[in-house]
């Protein structure tokens, strides 16, 4: 059953969007923002030169460096200021968020409310530089090594120079980014980071879907193919958006109170998603496959026969190729165990259990304290079994239609879910703003009532 919330949030009067002037002045800031993200994905970083990038995209393909790249838009394939993107800030804040939970230090910094929560931020700031230093440093070394390998000549003039150069810049355009986004999140409307890397998957999917056409048009892939893939995509979609609003509503009460209409019992609930973990779990799982091949591509081609290193990475690129059985068993098994892994971090039953007996409230049926512990324990696991599961069936389809049928690999269950989600979250605020206003109206007509009335 729907809440009150939903409610009135499903009847709301779209033709008081044109007379929420706050909300449009959110829109329009969140749009300049993203035009000015999408503005610096084209310009380049200092000392590369732009047409030899073309060779650097045939080797990084099917790497991380390609994973990554449709986050950004292009930007990492054209080596842009913003090439790294907001990747480094994620991964910070999830490393500062583990430690977080396994650290007691920082657990009691994060128990000071707002000032702890600043503290917090400001980690995550220092790890987003220091992991976009060190990722610059290799892709600037890479890029050096590319033209030394394949006798073009990526970098203008390579050097030491060069290298901080590009480590400056990219640490730079990745620090304005997340600033960019703290912006957005504060002045606009929606999740600032995440509206940013939607940006960057939506920015490049029209590009995607022309070769898509394209494939069709030219022969090399069957009309009705391409109407399935379509269809298909559809109906992933539907599917995601009924997964990610599904939840376990588990009823909350509390002791009765004296209200006007006697003697009540306060009752609430409270929501676990099935799908807690996001989409965490598939960049994980991804991320940790896709590092051997990107290592090697960097490096260059081991041949046979140089050695036991040289073998063994002949091997990884073998067995861990897109849509092999060992990479789909791998994959799988990886998001299956991140989404376990981010669940535990991200929901602590000891702690929501002890804030309910704080607060008086209580499961019924259930005791207090250990008992309503055990009790989030047991639900948890077993919604998070369905989330893992959907998880996983999400990311695999797709990646076998990309290996079987030559699908883009924007089209991924990863790009989907992302989109899905982002675009649920910021629609769901700018109905929360719409609330508001029409709220401000209502409270409006009823001073002036009251002032006529006297």
């Amino acid at each position: 059953m729907a809440s009150t919330a939903d409610q009135m949030a499903t009847s709301l009067n779209l033709s008081k969007f044109g007379k929420a002037t706050e909300l449009k002045k959110r829109l329009w800031f969140t749009l300049g923002a993203l035009i000015v993200f999408r503005m610096l994905s084209y310009v380049p970083l200092p000392g590369i030169d732009p047409t030899s990038l073309g060779l650097l995209a045939q080797q990084t393909q099917g790497g991380v460096l390609d994973f990554f790249n449709s986050f950004s838009g292009g930007a990492l394939q054209r080596m842009s200021v913003v090439a790294l993107g907001v990747m480094p800030y994620i991964t910070a804040s999830i490393v500062v968020q583990l430690a977080s939970s396994l650290s007691p230090q920082l657990a009691a910094i994060k128990k000071e409310g707002e000032s702890g929560r600043k503290r917090l931020n400001q980690y995550t700031r220092y790890g987003t530089v220091a992991l976009t230093a060190v990722q610059g440093y290799v892709i600037a070394t890479g890029l050096e090594a590319l033209g030394a390998n394949q006798g073009v000549q990526a970098v203008i003039e390579p050097g030491l120079l060069f290298r901080i150069g590009a480590v400056i810049s990219l640490v730079g355009g990745t620090m304005f980014l997340m600033w960019l986004g703290e912006q957005i999140t504060t002045r606009g409307v929606g999740n600032g980071i995440s509206l940013i890397i939607m940006a960057g998957i939506v920015a490049t999917m029209p590009r995607t879907l022309y070769q898509l056409f394209e494939s069709g048009r030219t022969g090399s892939m069957n009309p009705v193919a391409i109407i399935a893939i379509i269809v298909a995509i559809a109906l992933l979609v539907l599917f995601i958006c009924f997964m990610e609003r599904a939840q376990r509503r588990i009823l909350i009460q509390y002791p009765k109170r004296q209200t006007a209409r006697g003697v009540q019992a306060e009752r609430s609930h409270l929501p676990l998603k099935l799908n807690t973990a996001g989409v965490i779990p598939p960049i994980f799982a991804s991320s940790l496959l896709l590092l051997p091949l990107t290592i090697t591509q960097f490096a260059g081609q081991p041949g046979a026969g140089e050695g036991w290193w040289s073998n063994l990475l002949i091997s990884l690129n073998q067995y861990l190729q897109h849509g092999s059985p060992i990479y789909m068993l791998l994959y799988g098994a990886g998001i299956i165990f991140f989404s376990f892994f981010y669940t535990a971090v991200v929901f602590n039953p000891e702690e929501t259990a002890d804030n309910l007996k704080r607060y008086g409230g209580f499961i019924p049926g259930i005791r207090p304290g250990k008992n309503t512990e055990k009790y989030f324990d047991y639900v948890l696991t077993r919604i998070t079994v369905i989330g893992a599961g959907y998880l996983a069936l999400i990311c695999l389809v797709p990646e076998y239609l990309i290996a079987q049928m030559g699908i883009p690999f924007l089209l991924g269950g990863t790009s989907l879910l992302i989109v899905v989600n982002v675009t649920m979250d910021t629609v769901t605020q700018i109905q929360s703003h719409l609330l508001a206003h029409q709220y401000g109206d209502l409270i409006k007509k009823a001073k002036l009532k009251g002032g006529r009335a006297r």
